[in-house]
């Protein structure tokens, strides 16, 4: 399933971040735990139902602006494929 950029990703049902106190970040699902730093956090931190994928994509490029635009956009949808996959995010039009 292609992720379309128009798309807001959201955490699924029971799951969540942990609090901002809380180190190291991570996000809590059912019967496990990711532990998130750098891009991953800067990436699920996005994901409030109110960003689109391709408002992610451009505040990551704009925060990795020495990285290679066309790099970070394919880590994104890459990450946010693993994402979904594993049940943690959901995606609304």
């Amino acid at each position: 399933m292609s992720i379309d950029l128009n798309a807001h990703p959201r955490l699924s049902p029971g799951c969540r971040m942990n609090e901002k106190t809380q180190q190291p970040r991570t996000l809590l699902m059912p019967e496990r735990a990711l532990r998130l730093n750098g891009p991953s956090l800067e990436i699920v931190e996005r994901c409030d139902g109110k960003h689109t994928v391709q408002q992610i994509i451009a505040e990551l490029q704009q925060l990795y602006s020495k990285a290679d635009p066309a790099k970070v956009e394919q880590d994104i949808f890459g990450y946010l494929a693993l994402l979904q996959k594993e049940r943690a995010l959901d995606f609304e039009m």
